[in-house]
């Protein structure tokens, strides 16, 4: 019987950091076994063939405006809806949107690049499986006409309640990795669908700083081995 324990404690450095996750219980031990983890570098080209599929392989949006609530947890500020409206639709399946968190600095490296900030989009099907997206951002020192302070309706931290329509995180370019990986967190179970942008989106500083104390600078997981998996590219036109 595998050993479930969401309170056994981990953290990114020391003996409870990312080499040991798997010694900390049963559970994260089967997560580990799975032999294609996340992160990993991606790169536009490189020694190892590229796949570059066409863009009906991409990912459909289905985002809209819901309600949102922000809780502190695995090391990171979530934002999680209430009613899960928005969603992704990938190969006839459809990936109801359940938490939008956030890794500092970015987890996935694009040619070589480590961005200050990357923003999860983690989805989920009926079924229990999830699909991820992931956008790497830089840091502006502006609150951003098109950003979460100046778009949401409703963004009122005192009673935990934030109205945005969630499309706002995306960047407008669309061209992106995709590959099969893990969770970055423990259990890091697989097999995940990342979507990866590969053009960085910005976020503000006064709105990252509203949660310096819930998001642990240095929360990224260190890159995985990408082994034989196949990475695919796929460029997105107007």
């Amino acid at each position: 019987m595998v050993k479930r324990n969401m309170d056994v404690p981990w953290s990114y450095s020391g003996e409870n950091g990312p080499n040991y996750w798997h010694t900390l219980c049963d559970w994260y031990a089967e997560g580990a076994r799975y032999p294609y983890q996340s992160p990993i570098a991606l790169e536009h080209g490189s020694s190892e063939p590229l796949v570059v599929e066409a863009a009906e392989k991409g990912l459909t949006f289905c985002y809209q405006q819901e309600r949102f609530t922000e809780k502190e947890f695995k090391n990171t500020i979530h934002f999680v809806p209430f009613e899960c409206e928005s969603y992704v639709s990938f190969k006839g399946t459809k990936y109801a949107l359940t938490d939008i968190h956030y890794h500092l600095p970015s987890e996935h490296v694009i040619d070589g690049t480590q961005k200050p900030v990357e923003i999860h989009l983690v989805h989920m099907d009926h079924a229990g499986n999830n699909l991820v997206v992931g956008v790497l951002c830089d840091i502006s020192e502006e609150v951003l006409p098109e950003g979460p302070l100046r778009q949401a309706t409703l963004w009122d931290m005192e009673r935990h309640l934030q109205i945005f329509d969630p499309s706002l995180f995306l960047p407008k370019a669309r061209s992106h990795f995709h590959y099969v990986g893990s969770l970055t967190t423990p259990p890091t179970k697989g097999p995940i669908h990342w979507f990866v942008f590969d053009q960085p989106g910005k976020l503000s500083r006064a709105f990252l700083s509203q949660f310096k104390e819930e998001i642990l600078q240095g929360n990224n997981r260190p890159l995985q081995e990408r082994k034989d998996r196949p990475v695919y590219f796929v460029e997105e036109t107007e």
